[in-house]
């Protein structure tokens, strides 16, 4: 199996910071991209530089409009490529469009690229078209990705066989471009030496793309799975995965998919029927806003996910859409193993249903009745406030709401005082791992379940109906 070509961009301010940082990146780099549009001092000095890079090198000069970082204008920009840029047979020029008439390089070390910051722009394969018309051996096309369709006309550009090209969609939406696009013909693709020297929206750093993602190993006969909801990036479910996929020998990857439009992502994606990819994608998580609303685009719901009336796993199975809800299970199972009997009242969807399942007396405390009222008539139980609620006489308190992460990571939902009395505080947040919840608990004296424990259980089920395979 040949090895990715991952390019490890280096944008610094000054050439001894690249001199430094380039020795750092040759770690995880087949090439460095020299951003010299960064630099502010002078260029004259580069061929001491390259002359310590032990792999091939990609020079860029980029103006602002294309996402270069300072203004250029045409004329400095040819100045530089004819008069000062280095030559050799380690060294590429990455050069824009407008300059292919006015350059005389050697083109057989020349990528000619096109960068568009605002969206897919609907004539991508005219902008092709142009740029495979210069002399140029490598194209280069990003643009930025709004929803993980985008992806498609962008993997389309590698079934072009004109030349070698590097397509890639930016943004976190864009991210299965930036792992499939090597096994899918890409010449390469672009890793970040940590997420802060990260430059372009969606890259992901070298050391994730080869010890992570294990870009390596991807071919066309790589089982696909991924996370789809909006946001993605903050979720440990790739990690956990992907560990899995390499602990079990399986040749599997595990993507995050940024999903706004889930109609076209589920016709034009994921069903095979319909899809317009070929790539071998076996199984879907599914988180908000989207466990509900993908339930019709399914062929078949079981028990559970039919009586919850949500999916959080979706299995492909030849032609056919399965969906489950494992968040039941995986919510339960945490619980099983710290009690062994239940004598609780306590409570958002999987959380009582699975509760019931055991014939634990539920109640609902909402910060928003009316919103929780419909929940609390689904399943026939009580529905209370939730600011003047008391838990003495509670064995188990559940948090199902958003307090305690993202925006709201300073909130609990409940303080120590109301949760006197209560013997367990479950938080089904897993980030951050040790929730305001879960300290107004401890404060209390209650026992706690962080909501990894919940993650991990229900992963565990997932990843069986993936692959047949249940991980230790």
């Amino acid at each position: 199996m040949s090895r990715s070509k991952i390019c490890v961009p280096v944008c610094e301010h000054e050439l001894d910071a690249l001199r430094k940082t380039c020795e750092r990146a040759v770690e995880w780099a087949d090439l460095i991209e020299l951003r010299l549009d960064c630099l502010e001092s002078t260029l004259e000095n580069l061929t001491e530089v390259l002359q310590n890079i032990s792999v091939p090198v990609i020079l860029t000069f980029r103006p602002s409009e294309q996402g270069g970082h300072r203004q250029l204008s045409r004329e400095e920009r040819l100045k530089f490529w004819n008069n000062v840029a280095p030559r050799g047979e380690q060294i590429w020029w990455d050069v824009e469009v407008d300059l292919t008439d006015d350059l005389s390089p050697d083109w057989s070390r020349v990528i000619v690229s096109h960068h568009d910051f605002s969206g897919v722009p609907d004539n991508l394969n005219d902008i092709y078209n142009r740029l495979a018309a210069t002399p140029a051996t490598v194209i280069k096309i990003a643009v930025q990705a709004h929803d993980v369709v985008d992806c498609i006309p962008v993997f389309q550009l590698l079934d072009l066989d004109d030349k070698e090209a590097i397509p890639i969609a930016m943004g976190n939406s864009g991210i299965a471009t930036r792992v499939l696009g090597p096994s899918r013909g890409a010449f390469l693709t672009y890793g970040s030496l940590d997420d802060e020297n990260a430059t372009a929206p969606g890259q992901l750093t070298a050391r994730n793309l080869r010890s992570f993602y294990h870009i390596d190993k991807i071919d066309h006969e790589t089982i696909v799975c991924g996370l789809i909801g909006l946001p993605v990036m903050h979720s440990v479910s790739p990690q956990i995965h992907n560990g899995w996929f390499a602990q079990e020998q399986l040749n599997g990857v595990y993507l995050p998919f940024e999903v706004n439009d889930l109609d076209s992502f589920m016709r034009r994606m994921v069903h095979p029927r319909t899809r317009e990819l070929s790539w071998n994608l076996q199984g879907l998580s599914v988180t908000a806003p989207h466990k509900q609303t993908v339930m019709k685009y399914l062929d078949w719901l079981n028990p559970a996910a039919q009586e919850i009336g949500a999916v959080n796993t979706i299995a492909i199975k030849r032609d056919r859409l399965l969906g489950f809800n494992t968040d039941a299970t995986g919510f339960i199972d945490p619980l099983l193993r710290k009690f062994s009997k239940w004598n609780s009242r306590g409570a958002a969807r999987a959380a009582v249903w699975a509760l019931q399942k055991l014939n634990v007396v539920t109640t609902v405390f909402a910060r928003d009745l009316n919103k929780a009222q419909p929940l609390a008539e689904t399943f026939g139980v009580n529905c209370e406030p939730l600011a003047s609620a008391s838990f003495a006489n509670y064995d188990l308190v559940i948090n199902t709401t958003p307090l305690g992460s993202g925006a709201y990571i300073e909130q609990s939902p409940v303080t120590a005082e109301q949760l006197n009395g209560v013997c367990c505080a479950y938080d089904l947040i897993y980030n951050p791992a040790d929730t305001r919840f879960l300290q107004e608990a401890r404060k209390a004296g209650c026992d706690t379940i962080g909501g990894l424990d919940m993650l991990v259980a229900q992963a565990k089920i997932q990843f069986e109906l993936w692959t047949g395979r249940r991980p230790g």
